[in-house]
Formats: structure tokens, sequence, C-alpha cells
């Protein structure tokens, strides 16, 4: 573990074409190694539009096995080419299976492995139910040039459970790509509050940053129209906002922390000797 890690979010808007928006992905990627960034996070599913908004099997044909996806390709060409780490997030066929996933791609352009969401939303404008299963590969921690990372995807930001996991194994930041926005039964509600401080929670609890990466702009698919709101942010491990965009801004959020730290910090509040793991067992019943 290096002592200084410099991490960032990706914050923008998709259109339907994947070349295009991984072209696009690519430019903010090399904005942010330009700001010495080590480990960089784009947005959930940023191949092309959230297609989840509602059911239409056509959109299985845009999922790909995790190295052939060409996300997954271009983007850890990338990462060896800058020698930063980046959490591709992907639509991922794995034989007749479908999943919502995250492959990870080390400073040297490697694939360290797959995650794959756990915990799968089902509503309006979020069907993601019809389209991906469950994840299988539980919560991971992984060991990065930098440092040693968890990585949850969107609807796994409100559940402190998969946090707790990360950090129990070692993870020194928490990513959390996502795309999240209007409310179809509801125009008026905006959840961007509650959905940052769920994540602060996590920072609070867990002594631990943690990096958010939503899209933003209106999309329309197929009628379904859906609005994302943004407010990608890096929290450090007391919870507070280090940096931060509204609901239209497009760009690169970089932050920087003292590894070294905040690992006496965490030590210090003793949230992880004082745990009663013993007494939690009916969490899981």
């Amino acid at each position: 573990m290096m002592a200084k890690l410099t991490v960032a979010a990706i914050q923008t808007a998709y259109g339907p074409d994947i070349a295009e928006n991984i072209a696009k992905t690519e430019l903010f990627v090399r904005e942010a190694a330009a700001l010495d960034a080590q480990v960089v996070l784009p947005s959930e599913l940023f191949q092309g539009i959230y297609f989840c908004s509602r059911q239409d099997p056509k959109w299985f044909a845009t999922a790909y096995p995790a190295r052939e996806h060409p996300c997954v390709t271009a983007l850890a060409k990338l990462a060896g080419e800058l020698g930063l780490v980046i959490p591709i997030s992907f639509f991922e066929k794995d034989g007749p299976a479908y999943y919502n996933s995250v492959a990870i791609a080390d400073a040297d352009g490697e694939v360290l492995g797959v995650y794959r969401k756990s915990h799968i939303p089902d509503g309006p404008g979020y069907q993601e139910k019809y389209y991906f299963r469950p994840g299988n590969t539980g919560f991971k921690a992984w060991k990065t040039r930098f440092a040693t990372i968890g990585v949850g995807i969107c609807w796994d930001q409100w559940f402190p459970e998969a946090a707790r996991a990360m950090a129990i194994q070692g993870a020194d930041v928490l990513f959390y790509p996502t795309a999240i926005g209007s409310e179809p039964y509801d125009t008026a509600l905006d959840t961007h509050r509650r959905w940052q401080r769920a994540m602060q929670g996590h920072a609070v609890s867990n002594a631990i940053p943690v990096v958010a990466a939503n899209r933003i702009g209106l999309e329309d698919n197929d009628g379904a129209a859906q609005r994302f709101y943004g407010h990608s942010f890096i929290a450090d491990h007391t919870g507070a906002f280090v940096a931060d965009f509204g609901d239209r801004d497009e760009g690169v959020l970089v932050a920087s922390f003292d590894l070294a730290e905040i690992e006496e910090y965490r030590a210090d509040w003793g949230f992880f000797r004082d745990r009663r793991a013993g007494l939690y067992g009916g969490l899981v019943e």
C-alpha cells in the first residue's frame, strides 16, 4: 500500500453509441491521469443509455463475456498505457446468464477479475431484475498496484453490509459506479441527498473514503424518459465531502488521501476492534 492515493470520479452524459461513449470516457480518464489520479471511476453501464428503464429483449445483444466486452478491452488497454487503475462497469454475458458487472483493470492493463452486482433493484424506471441475475462473486477487495479497493455497483451502495464486508477484507477506499436519477412514479422526488448520506454513513462507520460516480442528462429509452441527477462525490474517512458535482456538471472529480494516516485513525476509533460478530448471526438467517 502506498501512503498517498489519488482517486477520481467521472460524471458525464451518455448516448446510445458504445464507441462514442468509450471515446468520451477515455478522454476523461486521460484528464484524470493528467491530474495524477491513480484510480479512476467511470459511472455504471457507461456503454450506452441506462436501458433498464423499461423491459426490451433487444438489450441482451449488448452484453459480452468479460474479456471480450468493448468497454473492458478498451479501458483495460488504456489503464496499462497510463499506468492507473480503472473499475470498468459493463453488461456481462456468461453463457446463458447475464450480470451487471465491474472488471478491475490494474495499472499494467491486466484485468484482475470481475465483481457482479449483488443487489438487483426492481421498480419503476429501474427494472434490473429483468436483465440481471444477482451476482455470485461475493463482495471483494482488490489488491491493485496503488491500494486495495472495494467496488460495489449502484444498488449495492444502499446496503451497509456490503461496505462492511469490503472494509473487513482490507479495502482502503470504496468505489460505487452508479446510474440513478428521477423516479417515474413521482417526478418531483429527488433522492440525491439520501443517496449521498447512505454512502457518507459507510465512510463514517468504516473510517474509509468513498467515491461515487453517477451519470447526468435526460435519456429516452423508446418512450421511457429518465433524468439522471449526477451529484457524484468523493468523501473522506469522516464522511465529509472533499469534492462533489451538482446535477449538470460534467468532468472529473479528483482527491488525494494519506492512507497511512487513515489507517491510524481507523485503529484509534476502534470500530473493527469493537465489532461483536458472534451476535450478528441473525442478520443472515
